[in-house]
């Protein structure tokens, strides 16, 4: 089971683990477990490097079957991939009428038609019922078929060799990331915590450190843990974590908003808001033992902080405090001996004999009183930082940035790099700007009424400012790093990948990770989208949709359940009811030359739950792309081939009702990676608009090769065009985004 887990981190890299211990010989000639190996594994898209070849030569024929089963589990081959239409690519000729007669017969119950098993009588002359492998009416389906066309894709994705080393530096990284870890990091990151032992290195992140506090608290080592509680937040964000398994500290008002939200339908008889609002507070309940109250108590009570700052820090949350200062007994356990400073917290918090120092700045920027306000931000430079754009709309460009530039040396890298990246965007009185929420899904925001104060030129001059004092700020920090070095190697794909900052990605991605933004060129003219949900739930009606929206220069249109067949795009069937334990399919084909032919602009790939609730977790959406034609089953309908697989992520998490996961720009024939929630129950509720925000938002993204070349200028580095460099930097390298974030100097 660990070598399993590790191989699945290790594929996520674009590279497979093997332990110095399993390769037991070094024999050159390939044996035939090898060879049967390395066909199996072709079949399925992937090829070896030679020193991943030769490893795997050595190692026994059983850890040789695990790599093989890894690929195929992450794959889905064993998964039901059998969509409801038998060779969708011909559309059935199915219309409204022909569901409306249906209804008519199944409710008044006429002799003529065809009883299928799922109860449902379909009437003559209306759905061809020898094209479908399930229920026309309902969407249920009846039979399933195996993958037939595997290994038609025109390309083979190569992966590397991992040893110990390369695992560790790995689990190192990831723990030094200096931005928070998506959902895919994190994941890694609990099954390294999970098999292998701590090492013994800082941890940059708070949402990261509450991962190893848990796994430290699991292992029976609370006192260890206590070390790295600094202030009563981290505390609260644990506490939290436990509770929801949210790294971030959402609002249960929010949390209950959104499952209330996602349980809501279009018909009123289907609607379960009122019954999810009732389970998601009981679930928000806080239960606790005394050895937990007793733990937490301790943790609050050691805190090396006193305790009016305790207090401002605890004030923001304070409807969170209250809740689980009950639920923890602390008030009890501040009446015992040894506890005199968690008592005095209390009495401190409770009588709210403390100074907020939010307070004291909006109360300074309402009066307009620009020394305060700064005197205030400066001592707290990331907040400072975070309200750099509006401040400077509201005090003036000139004072503001002085200010700011006396201590952009105490800034966050992270922060620096997200002003000079959305500096752009912020002072556009015509842009309008896309923001997730804490806990809600993409919106769009107008533009800050403040913008329209100002002439265009100076706003063309703000953003100037911004950018010229953050590359600099960057440029110096590169400068103080002392670097033997002569030369640097830049692979040209890094100018193509945005540096992760600011992406919490609520999806998991078991083949080799993309950052979102990355481009995908599509070699063929077919991309074929699917969507694959239901493994392992027993068999019940769950609706998930796949759709995918088209937009043109005047108009738009949709490829949904509601509409099969459109220009360029063809549906496999709506199926409403999953069979049991395996799952079910559907997909859409896109025809990109008939698309360009029509003047589309882009295709925004969608899944949406139907279903009250969210989307399912273990739902996998993608899309796969090849040269050469891709087949469909003729006998089954059966269209996924794992070989021809571009890009694919699994939710796990309970997003939202909607999630865009990519967009074709059809002019160029390529695909932008991107994770957008929205609340719609059909794609018809995506507003493309905040799409377009989204991509304007990724576009102006600092890139991996720019911020080397930031680098290179720095420290004097002179840039070739081989890898026989002193320093180099390959898409291989860039795949891990938590070692990217060390060229984030603080």
């Amino acid at each position: 089971m660990k070598t399993k887990e590790l191989l699945k981190i290790s594929l996520r890299q674009n590279a497979l683990f093997i332990p110095s211990e399993y390769i037991a010989n070094d024999i050159k000639t390939l044996s035939g477990t090898t060879s049967v190996l390395l066909t199996n594994v072709s079949k399925l898209g992937f090829t070896f490097s030679e020193s991943l070849l030769h490893a795997l030569n050595n190692v026994n024929p059983k850890y040789k079957m695990e790599v093989l089963e890894v690929l195929r589990e992450v794959l889905g081959t064993d998964k039901n991939w059998t969509p409801l239409v038998k060779e969708w690519n011909i559309p059935t000729g199915e219309d409204v009428v022909d569901h409306i007669v249906t209804l008519f017969a199944n409710v008044f119950k006429t002799k003529n038609g065809t009883d299928l098993q799922c109860g449902h009588r379909i009437p003559d002359n209306t759905f061809p019922l020898e094209r479908y492998n399930g229920c026309p009416f309902c969407g249920t389906p009846f039979e399933f078929g195996k993958l037939e066309n595997i290994g038609q894709g025109s390309k083979l994705k190569v992966l590397e060799l991992w040893t110990e080393k390369e695992l560790q530096d790995f689990y190192i990284s990831l723990l030094q990331s200096k931005t928070a870890l998506d959902a895919t990091q994190v994941d890694s990151l609990k099954i390294a915590l999970n098999y292998l032992p701590l090492p013994k290195t800082e941890v940059a992140m708070k949402e990261t450190l509450m991962l190893v506090i848990d796994a430290l608290i699991e292992n029976g080592q609370a006192e260890n843990a206590s070390q790295f509680f600094k202030s009563p937040t981290d505390i609260l964000r644990y506490l939290w974590f436990k509770n929801t398994g949210l790294l971030q500290i959402i609002e249960p008002k929010t949390i209950v908003k959104r499952a209330l939200k996602n349980h809501t339908h279009f018909y009123e008889f289907m609607d379960t808001s009122a019954q999810a609002k009732i389970g998601s507070k009981n679930d928000l309940k806080l239960k606790y033992s005394r050895k937990e109250g007793l733990m937490v108590a301790s943790w609050l009570n050691s805190m090396d902080m006193d305790v009016e700052t305790m207090c401002e820090i605890m004030h923001p949350k304070r409807g969170m405090w209250v809740r689980f200062i009950r639920a923890l007994r602390l008030a009890e356990y501040s009446k015992r001996k040894g506890f005199e400073k968690l008592n005095f917290l209390l009495d401190v918090f409770y009588n709210q004999v403390y100074e907020v120092w939010q307070s004291k700045v909006n109360s300074s920027r309402l009066k307009y009183d620009a020394d305060k306000t700064f005197a205030l931000l400066k001592q707290r430079p990331g907040l400072f930082a975070r309200s750099l754009f509006s401040n400077m709309l509201w005090f003036g460009a000139e004072e503001t940035v002085a200010h700011f530039s006396e201590i952009i040396d105490k800034v966050p890298a992270r922060l620096i790099f997200t002003l000079n990246m959305y500096a752009q965007n912020y002072f556009d009185k015509n842009m309008q700007r896309s923001v997730k929420p804490l806990g809600g899904t993409n919106k769009r925001i107008a533009p800050n009424a403040l913008l329209n104060l100002y002439e265009d030129f100076m706003l063309n001059d703000m953003k100037a400012k911004v950018e010229d004092l953050c590359i600099l700020a960057m440029k110096k920090r590169f400068a103080s790093v002392s670097n033997p070095n002569k030369t640097i190697y830049i692979d040209p794909q890094l100018y193509n990948m945005p540096v992760s900052i600011g992406d919490r990605s609520d999806t998991v991605q078991d083949l080799p990770v993309a950052l979102m933004g990355t481009r995908f060129p599509v070699e063929g003219n077919e991309v074929r989208l699917f969507m694959q949900w239901g493994k392992d739930l027993p068999a019940q009606h769950l609706d998930m949709d796949l759709s995918c929206h088209i937009a043109y220069e005047t108009r738009s249109d949709i490829c949904s359940f509601s509409r099969l067949t459109t220009t360029g795009c063809q549906h496999s069937g709506d199926i409403r009811s999953i069979p049991n334990k395996i799952g079910t399919a559907e997909y859409i084909n896109i025809n990109i030359d008939e698309l360009a032919k029509a003047n589309a602009k882009f295709v925004t790939f969608t899944c949406n739950a139907y279903s009250n609730g969210s989307i399912t977790p273990n739902l996998v959406v993608g899309w796969m792309n090849s040269k050469y034609p891709m087949k469909i089953s003729e006998r089954t309908g059966v269209a996924y081939d794992p070989s021809c697989v571009d890009h694919q992520v699994r939710v796990t998490q309970n997003v939202a009702k909607g999630l865009v996961f990519g967009v074709l720009d059809v002019a160029k024939r390529e695909i932008v990676w991107l994770e957008m929630t929205f609340g719609g129950q059909v794609v018809q509720g995506l507003d493309f608009k905040g799409v377009q925000a989204l991509l304007a938002k990724l576009n102006s993204k600092l890139n991996i090769g720019r911020l080397l070349q930031l680098k290179a200028e720095a420290q004097g580095l002179t840039i070739i065009e081989d890898e026989n460099a002193d320093e180099v930097y390959n898409a291989q390298w860039a795949m891990n985004a938590a070692a990217v974030t060390q060229l984030l100097i603080d």
